[in-house]
């Protein structure tokens, strides 16, 4: 049989190396499985892993797709390493949209018009402030019930999906709109400025970079992220020293739930301007994995958001030029994880066979 051994001094360099070990053997597995479909395995990885990056327009779409998730991972990684597990920044993503989009539409309806962009903070702050209150709910059943918050920010996500279903098939439906489920467009004064003419990446790439420093200095440089780490990795240590468990539990899921709101007021402010039932394509749930294949932490998340971006782009190229199924795409995020974690266990632990040990001892 086998067994786990702990090593005594885990290699700090392969730490950080794992990822791309991760990232590499996800390629290999990825080829056999081209293979087997019966793609070309080369095509199929250039379509992931190169063409995503063909171009400015491409490489602004990576941008795009790359900003909910980051802006989502950071909030979660201030959550984890808190030792709380927030699943439910979909919902928080979802209600951030909900709220970034009432704004404008509550804008649009009062006839408020003006430069383009002008507005938008108000947006983002609506975003925010959704974001926030639905996390809140979570925190709440948690302080106050002891309520398991992985189960209960995880229902919530189907809660939110349902509201915003309400909402665009009911009394924010644009009368105009050939009776699909969708809200009017949202006046140009709300949208987030391009930040380049003729591409779709908006100036909220700019924000996301920013929040990766002040969530740097505010994680690894301040008294107060000291305080959650510590309560994460060692709760009886944090009580020893007087650190409030109730104040880490509410700061971890509020500042997550805004980044999560905040991401989904981009989405509806950004490329789509109005409400549908489609608002997110998983970026919550996707953002889990940013966060973990980022090792926790603000820098890594932009890589590993970069390179979850290329995955959900990948998907949809090999959809249409190769007729890959698009569920790969979920495959190999899966995938990437699931080897993160492994390399993780094996940089830690060593593998022996137990009969081995009962024999020298």
């Amino acid at each position: 049989m086998l067994r786990l051994e702990a090593r005594a001094e885990p290699s700090r360099a392969m730490a950080w190396l794992s990822p791309l070990v991760a990232l590499a053997l996800t390629a290999v597995i990825a080829a056999a499985l081209f293979t087997w479909l019966g793609k070309d395995p080369v095509a199929g990885l250039r379509i992931y892993l190169v063409e995503p990056l063909n171009g400015p327009r491409a490489v602004s779409e990576v941008a795009l797709k790359a900003t909910p998730l980051v802006l989502c991972a950071l909030g979660l990684a201030v959550c984890f390493r808190s030792n709380v597990w927030n699943i439910g920044a979909e919902g928080q993503f979802l209600l951030g949209a909900i709220a970034g989009g009432g704004v404008a539409l509550w804008l649009h309806g009062q006839g408020v018009t003006g430069a383009r962009g002008v507005y938008a903070p108000l947006v983002l702050a609506g975003g925010v402030l959704g974001g926030a209150a639905w996390a809140a709910l979570t925190a709440v059943l948690r302080d106050r019930f002891n309520a398991n918050e992985i189960l209960v920010s995880l229902m919530l996500v189907y809660v939110a999906q349902q509201l915003l279903n309400y909402l665009v098939f009911g009394p924010w439906k644009d009368p105009k709109g050939f009776n699909f489920p969708q809200t009017p467009t949202f006046d140009a004064s709300t949208w987030l400025p391009a930040l380049v003419t003729g591409y779709r990446a908006h100036v909220g790439v700019v924000v996301a970079l920013v929040l990766v420093l002040a969530f740097w200095v505010f994680m690894f440089r301040s008294w107060r992220g000291y305080q959650l780490q510590v309560g994460g990795l060692a709760p009886a240590a944090a009580r020893y020293a007087g650190f409030s468990s109730r104040a880490a539990l509410w700061t971890a899921l509020l500042l997550s739930g805004a980044m999560a709101g905040l991401a989904g007021a981009m989405e509806v402010a950004g490329p789509l301007r109005q409400l549908t039932p489609h608002v997110s394509t998983g970026y919550g749930f996707t953002a889990i994995i940013v966060a973990f294949v980022g090792r926790l932490h603000p820098v890594g998340i932009v890589f590993s958001g970069v390179l979850l971006s290329m995955m959900l782009i990948g998907g949809e190229l090999g959809q249409s030029r190769l007729g890959l199924p698009n569920a790969l795409s979920g495959v190999f995020q899966g995938l990437l994880l699931f080897l993160l974690l492994a390399c993780d266990t094996l940089i830690q632990y060593r593998v022996r066979w137990a009969g081995a040990v009962r024999r020298s001892a």
